[in-house]
């Protein structure tokens, strides 16, 4: 019976020019490259400059997507934008980004999942688009988490990096088969009992403050790689298809270890993960975004191709979404 599916039409990226290199950051706290290098894999992350907001680099992850899906911005009548450090209180990041991209119908809201942002807002754009209701969709993650880091804590600022993502979605007609393009499944999780093992301590009703980020390393890494895995299950579950059928596995680049250690529980082949922590650190909702575009551009990711979204955020919050491309 024919029904309408999400398809990707095109990805994007964008990265402040600004790079701190772990040699940087070793003249700024106890640290060294091979220390970072070792642990996380991170070599590098883009720094915003200073006036850079977050709906800047989402802007200009969305003109790159939409130039690579070969449209206009007024095709496009919604946007999700996933993001945990917004220009303001409010209006929505979302909302600041329509008005830069000159669209004036339709309807753009931020969601907020931490690192799960881009997952959870694709997720999110696919019900929109699936019931009928909106037609092509701009799916953004966006951060400038630079801004509320404390860059004297090494076990912190070594982590995280500023950037912006994008992909932009349209409703096809689809006879629902998973050989067909399109956001085959999405499956989502959270549990705020884990609140204080990755939080900012301030916020508007709090503290009055915006805070900086605060976690416990090792309880984060020991969710990451235990616990999360059962939204790729899920995902597997809900379309009778497995690990060998995946071309590519594009988890949250957080920590280079575990990307590894989750792609080995889940019994996906290493050469079938994409990486690119070490050239963006962890850049929260838009890491997701970034690797895809990363790797699409490279011509690794290819129309046809089975391709599985997974991320763990703050909270906890963790999701997965299965796409043909």
């Amino acid at each position: 019976m024919p029904q309408l599916r999400s398809v990707v039409l095109g990805v994007g990226a964008y990265l402040p020019q600004k790079t701190l290199t772990n040699d940087e950051l070793a003249k700024l706290v106890d640290t060294s490259d091979a220390w970072i290098v070792q642990r996380t894999g991170i070599k590098e992350r883009h720094i915003a400059a200073e006036g850079e907001t977050t709906s800047m680099l989402g802007e200009m992850a969305a003109r790159d997507a939409l130039a690579n899906a070969g449209i206009a911005a007024d095709d496009i009548d919604l946007i999700v934008v996933a993001t945990s450090t917004p220009d303001w209180t409010f209006p929505s990041t979302a909302t600041q980004i329509q008005a830069a991209l000159g669209i004036t119908h339709g309807v753009a809201f931020d969601l907020q999942a931490v690192c799960s942002g881009f997952v959870f807002a694709v997720a999110t754009a696919e019900k929109f688009l699936r019931s009928g209701s909106h037609k092509r969709a701009l799916v953004i993650g966006a951060e400038t988490f630079s801004r509320i880091i404390d860059w004297t804590d090494r076990t912190t600022c070594v982590l995280f990096g500023d950037g912006a993502g994008a992909m932009v979605l349209e409703a096809q007609p689809s006879q629902g088969g998973a050989d067909e393009r399109g956001v085959l499944t999405t499956h989502l999780r959270s549990d705020g009992r884990h609140r204080a093992k990755l939080h900012v301590d301030g916020g508007p009703s709090a503290t009055q403050t915006v805070g900086h980020l605060r976690m416990e390393g090792k309880e984060v890494f020991r969710f990451a790689v235990g616990q999360v895995t059962d939204v790729v299950k899920d995902a597997f579950a809900a379309t009778g298809l497995t690990p060998e059928d995946l071309d590519w596995f594009v988890p949250h680049q957080a920590n280079r270890r575990i990307i590894d250690m989750s792609a080995q529980k889940l019994g996906i082949a290493p050469e079938k993960t994409i990486a690119t922590v070490h050239l963006h650190g962890n850049t929260s909702a838009a890491s997701v975004p970034l690797a895809l575009a990363v790797a699409s551009a490279d011509g690794r990711i290819k129309r046809g191709d089975l391709v599985m979204l997974e991320a763990v955020g703050g909270g906890f919050t963790w999701g997965s979404a299965l796409i043909r491309w």
